[in-house]
């Protein structure tokens, strides 16, 4: 998962011609198509998380088979099993989530902005984390779907419940039929602190951690290689605090449910943490750690440049002739947004500018 925030608020340059805006709902659109176009790029490792994340579920650590071992072997596991396309498991129902997700806290993280939240001390961190439940909240069906999908294998190499799926909507079908309205929103009370801790934390060390790597003079400053290695580095804290969450929403979203629409395995969230720790051990906690790492810096720099590109296509249909305008209300950035025209990979090592409204797309 992953959404554009506020990156700077940086004032345009007084040479700089006058530019037409981009209606905030195109906005919010285009953000959130730009976040399903960086999932095309990272979701083989969403598939490789979510098996490394079942595997030995409820077991003592040496009590059973290790079918994916480290990133690498992982990858060439599921395509070894599941075919090349193996590897885009689940792709369809996380565009849908990744589209659902975006929208809501696009458009929820907007309407704080405006309100002011975000002058507020830690009003950016309360706001997008409150943003991010709410998307949490309305893509879970599609990350329900989702992590099932990626779940399955042939039996020589299957880990967790296997669901038999055959479609996106033959799963939400399914999941209706069998288990109502309700059904499709189970194990969502570990996909909301998932999102809540994850896009805090980013918007909490984005910036201090790009203008450290400024600060190195390692990369050409004008270089997007620099949000990139910022990303990488912020990343390191967000994998840390939302593994363990990631880790349960995994385990919650695929378990077996019982006739009346019950988890055979466990209670909710409480429950899975408890059982986690007692029967495999703290550290399963951390369970695809490296993709999970791996993962969210490579999307979050996608998903700000196609957010980028995006915007300037629909300016240019919209007002032949113009550039597009970063933001529709040049006094608030929304998320996302930059009040520099220039293309956002000549900004983005500005951030450090305006910490107080830095951060970068969410897990």
């Amino acid at each position: 998962m992953a959404w554009p925030t506020p990156l700077i608020q940086a004032q345009p340059a007084p040479d700089m011609e006058t530019v037409e805006p981009v209606p905030p709902a195109v906005d919010l659109v285009l953000g959130a198509s730009a976040c399903c176009l960086a999932c095309v790029f990272t979701n083989p490792l969403e598939v490789v998380k979510t098996r490394l994340q079942l595997q030995g579920e409820l077991q003592a650590r040496g009590t059973y088979p290790r079918l994916y071992r480290g990133l690498v072997a992982s990858v060439a596991a599921v395509a070894r099993a599941d075919g090349l396309c193996g590897l885009q498991k689940g792709l369809a129902a996380g565009l849908l989530y990744q589209g659902l997700m975006n929208g809501v806290r696009f458009y929820c993280y907007s309407l704080a902005c405006r309100a002011g939240l975000s002058q507020q001390p830690g009003g950016t961190v309360v706001a997008g984390a409150v943003a991010g439940a709410l998307g949490a909240f309305v893509g879970s069906p599609a990350y329900l779907v989702k992590t099932q999908l990626q779940a399955q294998t042939v039996a020589a190499m299957a880990v967790g419940h296997q669901h038999q799926h055959q479609s996106v909507l033959g799963a939400l079908e399914t999941i209706w039929r069998q288990q109502g309205l309700l059904g499709l929103w189970r194990g969502v009370g570990g996909a909301v602190p998932r999102v809540m801790v994850g896009s805090a934390t980013q918007l909490a060390t984005f910036a201090s951690a790009k203008a450290w790597v400024q600060e190195q003079k390692w990369l050409p400053e004008e270089s997007w290689l620099v949000a990139l290695a910022g990303g990488m580095i912020s990343s390191v804290a967000v994998a840390i605090v939302m593994t363990p969450f990631d880790v349960v929403s995994t385990r919650l979203y695929n378990q077996p449910v019982d006739g009346a629409g019950r988890g055979q395995l466990y209670g909710g969230l409480a429950d899975c943490l408890v059982k986690i720790c007692q029967q495999e051990g703290p550290s399963a906690l951390y369970k695809g750690f490296g993709p999970a790492y791996l993962r969210l810096g490579p999307h979050t720099i996608l998903s700000m440049l196609f957010w980028d590109e995006l915007r300037k296509l629909a300016s240019r249909g919209q007002h032949p002739g113009t550039r597009p305008c970063p933001s529709a209300h040049p006094d608030r950035p929304t998320l996302g947004q930059s009040n520099d025209p220039r293309p956002l990979a000549q900004v983005l090592h500005r951030s450090q500018e305006s910490a107080d409204h830095s951060g970068q797309p969410s897990p």
